[in-house]
């Protein structure tokens, strides 16, 4: 990976955006193999202290490789990683070396594409046409999650946990799931996709901001996710679901 292929694509962005600086550049790399990936970083670490980049990130590293970026001197800001009450993962190795090394962890996938909410609460997806459709990728991505972690009757059991503890804060079941994620360690941010016209989930996720979940709370909804397998022994650390 060469310093002038990486200073073209970022005065590109820079260009397009019609921006001197780029508030944050998130690096994303397929094949550890190729450690391309280090020499990229470097070459992007000389662009922020040009000022060009005003803060590095990263998107689904894993830990082993995160930390070897860090000691290499690369300073990262955060990494983007899936992580949601049935993907625990994040917690494990990465969030240790979160809270070694400052470096914090912006989440997505946290309501599942929205099967973590009423919507999905006391369907039967095996009888067709009897639950709502999967009818988007990232319903039927994380509905794969689902079937991993432990199926769609253990996956009931853990909505209705979280129904309990919504209904106690009068909120709904996907404003209880961001919380649950906000409060874990090393977390800085959670991010909700929204389909413009659809489903926008601005009071749902306004709610997120006064929720305070106690240690009832966290305890049965911890008790519920812990009742399914874990995602590290069946698909590895974070990331490693888009490099099988």
């Amino acid at each position: 990976m060469t310093n002038s292929y990486v200073r073209e694509n970022i005065n590109t962005s820079r260009k397009r955006m019609e921006v001197a600086c780029l508030d944050m550049l998130q690096f994303h790399w397929w094949d550890y193999s190729n450690p391309g990936y280090l020499d990229a970083l470097k070459h992007l670490t000389d662009l922020k202290e040009e000022g060009k980049i005003k803060t590095l990130a990263l998107t689904n590293f894993d830990t082993e490789h995160l930390h070897i970026i860090l000691e290499n001197k690369i300073p990262i800001v955060s990494n983007q990683v899936q992580h949601s009450v049935v993907d625990m993962r994040p917690q494990q190795r990465m969030a240790e070396l979160c809270q070694l090394t400052g470096v914090k962890l912006m989440t997505y996938g946290t309501v599942m594409g929205g099967l973590l909410s009423e919507k999905f609460l006391d369907t039967n997806l095996s009888i067709p046409f009897a639950g709502p459709p999967l009818n988007t990728p990232s319903l039927q991505k994380y509905k794969r999650m689902v079937d991993a972690w432990g199926g769609w009757s253990l996956f009931q059991n853990l909505l209705q946990t979280m129904k309990k503890v919504a209904s106690k804060h009068g909120v709904a079941i996907p404003t209880v799931a961001v919380r649950y994620i906000l409060d874990q360690s090393s977390v800085a941010g959670s991010m909700v996709g929204v389909r413009l016209g659809l489903a926008e989930h601005i009071k749902d996720t306004n709610a997120v901001f006064s929720l305070n979940l106690d240690e009832e709370d966290l305890n049965s909804i911890t008790e519920a996710s812990k009742k399914g397998r874990d995602l590290m022994k069946v698909i590895g650390d974070c990331g490693d679901e888009y490099r099988a």
